[in-house]
């Protein structure tokens, strides 16, 4: 089947329209397959997660799923709703309704991207700005701090109750995607507040998420930090500070270890932006985008092939790691 953006909304009707029409779809719906991106962070895992165990209460043969690793990150087996999860190699081939959650492109689907020509109906859901729409319907509310919060949004209109259970699946996406807070916009502490109103233990889910590392993390860190490059010069003068991970470092540790090291190379001062580059594969790069204010690497991120927030972006590449950092500096001017 082919997803044409426009078949059920058109990408310029009201917020208020899409959500409408988001329901309208969710409720009719008779088995339903939910795909997080590869790479799993809080907010898919958590968005997924959550929209599964409303469908499951329903009644709706639901599955939920990602293409890789083949494990759930070991800070979120505590999420409720895992039970929904399934291997990707046991995915249906036909759905329903197929809903992908804050997945930026069909390609962020990893192998499980083929699911989309056996739905009925596709539904994206997401906040990312470079979202290249690619589902039957697509709701993307890029002012939005995470796709938790959009969620919410939906579960509100659909007439969803929020409890402890749902809510500790979105508060889990809303403290990463904001970075505990720490670029929260108006209306996130209210939203917070919400959710911990439900008697959720906020500390005890941001420690898991954010807080918790084996042991090997540190001496990864240690590699990879002491190897770290400052390139004043880079950014018109503003600073680039970039990493690499080799596959070398990070051998036995998952993913979210590799995805943490972002975050404390963006916080060295004399850089307006931070990359760090992961080697998946030997000349394969998937990198990582952070800035202080000024540039808006999502729009870098998209010359590059990739997209994401002003502030958090990222890409994929392939070669040496010096002609990858080569070809940002000069993306970055």
């Amino acid at each position: 089947m082919t997803n044409c953006p426009d078949t059920l909304t058109s990408t310029s009707a009201p917020h208020e329209v899409q959500l409408q029409q988001t329901v309208d779809v969710l409720d009719g719906a008779t088995s339903v397959t939910i795909l997080c991106h590869v790479q799993p962070d809080a907010d898919t895992i958590g968005s997924g997660l959550a929209l599964g165990i409303v469908f499951a209460r329903k009644g709706v043969p639901v599955q939920v799923a990602f293409a890789s690793p083949d494990k759930l990150p070991v800070s979120m087996e505590g999420l409720p709703g895992t039970e929904l999860l399934v291997p990707a190699a046991a995915v249906a081939e036909k759905a329903d309704l197929l809903v992908t959650v804050d997945c930026g492109s069909a390609g962020r689907l990893g192998s499980l991207a083929s699911r989309l020509d056996g739905a009925r109906r596709s539904l994206v859901i997401d906040h990312h700005r470079s979202n290249t729409r690619y589902g039957m319907l697509n709701l993307i509310d890029d002012s939005a701090e995470s796709t938790t919060a959009v969620l919410v949004k939906l579960f509100d209109l659909w007439g969803v109750p929020i409890d402890a259970d749902l809510a500790h699946c979105l508060y889990a996406g809303l403290v990463t995607d904001t970075g505990s807070f720490r670029w929260a916009q108006e209306g996130t502490h209210t939203l917070a507040e919400r959710l911990l109103s439900t008697g959720i233990d906020g500390a005890a889910i941001a420690r898991s998420l954010l807080d918790t590392h084996p042991f090997g993390w540190l001496p990864m860190l240690g590699s990879v930090l002491s190897s770290a490059v400052l390139a004043r010069d880079a950014v018109g003068g503003r600073g680039l500070v970039h990493a690499v991970i080799r596959c070398s470092d990070w051998a036995g540790l998952g993913s979210e270890e590799v995805e943490s090291v972002i975050d404390i190379v963006r916080t060295t001062v004399e850089a307006e932006v931070a990359a760090v580059l992961k080697e998946s594969a030997p000349g394969s790069w998937s990198v990582s985008l952070r800035s202080k204010g000024s540039v808006d690497v999502a729009a870098v991120a998209e010359r590059l092939g990739g997209g994401g927030h002003r502030f958090a972006a990222g890409y994929t590449a392939s070669g040496a790691d010096d002609s990858v950092i080569a070809a940002l500096r000069e993306a970055l001017g």
